[in-house]
C-alpha cells in the first residue's frame, strides 16, 4: 500500500514537469492572441469629445460716448487776505462776514493821527530845498559857489520829494478796499483794533467765476487739455457747464495724479467755495460692447478678457475696459458681433466643446 501510493506521487510530478517543459497549449496562445488584438483596436478608436453646457449672450457693438470722470471740489477763483501795509488803529464800522462787497469798496480805515501834519512838514522842506537848489545854482553860474554845494543841494531836494511822497503813500494806505467783487470770508476787522503791518483786515472770495478742480491719473492725462468742454455735478445735485481751463504739467509727488481745473459762470453764488464735485470731460466717441461684469475672466498669463462661443467651441478673447457703470461693463476689443460666454467661462478652455444657452445682453 505504502508502495502504491508513491508510485502515484511520482506519476503527478512527472506529469506536471512534463506540462511546463512543454509549454501552454496551441489554443491558450490563440487566447491571448485574440485578448491582444482586441487591446489593439480599442485604442485606435476615436474618443468622442463632451460638450460642455454654458450660457452666453448675442452682443453687438454700439456707439460709446466716452468720458473721463475726476473726483474733485470746487473752489473759489480768488481768494485774497487784504492785509495791513501801516499801523494804526482801525476807526471803520466793520463789515460781516457773507456780506457782498464792489471792487474798490472800503473794508477798514485806519485813523490818519499825524500823517496829515508830517506831509505838511514833508512839503515845508521840499519848498526850503528847491530855493536851497535855486540859489546855489545861481551863485554856482556867477562863481561865487562851489559846484560840491550845489551837488549837494540838489540831493537835499530828492531826499525832500522821497519824504514826501513816502508819507503820502503812507497816507493812502490807511484806506483798505476790495480788490475785486467778491464775498466776505470772514468779519473785517474791529473798530478799535489795533492793526500792525501784515494783521489781515478781511479776507474775500470771488464766487463768479467758479473753478472745479480735479486730479487726473497718469493714463488719463494725456486725453486732456485746456479748452475742452466738460461738466460737472456737485454734491447739491446741480449740474453746470463748464471749460478746461488748466491742465498740469507735473504730477503730485504723493498721489501721482495732475491738478485739472475747469470754471463756469456762478453770478448767483449758490456753487460755494469747497463743495465735493464730479467732473466729467467728453471724449471722443468709441465702438464698445456692454457687457455684464461676471462675464470678464483671466487666462493663463492673467490678461483680463471674455470667452467666446465660436462654431461650438469656446475661445478666450482679450478686452480693454472703456466705461463702468450700474448696468454692466464697457469694453473693446471683439468682433462688432459676439457670443460671449457669461455663465460657466471658468470651466472651460479654449478649443473646448460647449453648447451655448443663450440669455438677454445687458441694455444701457
Amino acid at each position: 500500500m505504502r508502495l502504491t501510493s508513491i508510485l502515484a506521487a511520482l506519476g503527478v510530478s512527472a506529469a506536471v514537469a512534463l506540462w511546463i517543459l512543454t509549454g501552454p497549449s496551441d489554443n491558450g496562445s490563440e487566447k491571448v492572441d485574440a485578448e491582444t488584438a482586441s487591446g489593439e483596436q480599442a485604442s485606435n478608436a476615436p474618443i468622442e469629445r463632451v460638450s460642455i453646457d454654458v450660457v452666453a449672450i448675442k452682443s453687438d457693438a454700439t456707439e460709446l460716448e466716452s468720458a473721463i470722470v475726476l473726483r474733485g471740489r470746487t473752489e473759489a477763483s480768488r481768494t485774497v487776505e487784504v492785509v495791513a501795509q501801516t499801523e494804526g488803529l482801525i476807526v471803520s464800522t466793520p463789515l460781516r462776514k457773507g456780506a457782498e462787497v464792489s471792487a474798490g469798496e472800503t473794508l477798514c480805515e485806519i485813523n490818519m493821527a499825524d500823517r496829515p501834519a508830517r506831509i505838511a512838514e514833508a512839503e515845508a522842506k521840499l519848498a526850503q530845498a528847491q530855493i536851497d537848489v535855486d540859489a546855489s545854482g545861481k551863485l554856482k553860474e556867477r562863481g561865487f559857489a562851489a559846484a560840491t554845494t550845489h551837488a549837494a543841494n540838489l540831493a537835499e531836494l530828492e531826499a525832500a520829494k522821497a519824504n514826501l511822497e513816502e508819507w503820502r503813500i503812507d497816507l493812502g494806505r490807511t484806506t483798505m478796499t476790495a480788490p475785486f467783487d467778491g464775498v466776505l470770508e470772514t468779519d473785517t476787522a474791529e473798530l478799535g483794533a489795533l492793526l500792525q503791518r501784515g494783521d489781515v483786515c478781511a479776507t474775500v472770495v470771488a464766487l463768479d467765476p467758479i473753478k472745479v478742480v480735479g486730479f487726473a491719473p497718469e493714463r488719463l492725462v494725456a486725453s486732456l487739455q485746456a479748452g475742452q468742454d466738460a461738466s460737472a455735478r456737485v454734491i447739491n445735485g446741480a449740474t453746470i457747464d463748464m471749460i478746461v481751463t488748466f491742465v498740469a504739467q507735473s504730477a503730485d509727488p504723493d498721489t501721482r495724479t495732475f491738478r485739472v481745473e475747469a470754471q463756469a459762470s456762478n453770478p448767483d453764488g449758490l456753487i460755494r467755495d469747497g463743495m465735493t464735485a464730479e467732473l466729467t470731460v467728453p471724449l471722443k466717441g468709441a465702438r464698445g460692447h456692454l457687457l455684464p461684469h461676471s462675464a470678464l475672466t483671466l487666462n493663463n498669463t492673467g490678461d483680463i478678457g471674455v470667452r467666446l462661443e465660436v462654431d461650438g467651441e469656446a475661445r478666450f478673447a482679450p478686452i480693454s475696459i472703456l466705461r463702468d457703470s450700474s448696468d454692466g461693463v464697457w469694453v473693446s476689443g471683439l468682433p462688432e458681433a459676439a457670443n460671449v460666454i457669461v455663465v460657466g467661462q471658468e470651466f472651460v478652455t479654449d478649443g473646448a466643446a460647449v453648447t451655448a444657452q443663450f440669455a438677454d445682453a445687458p441694455t444701457n
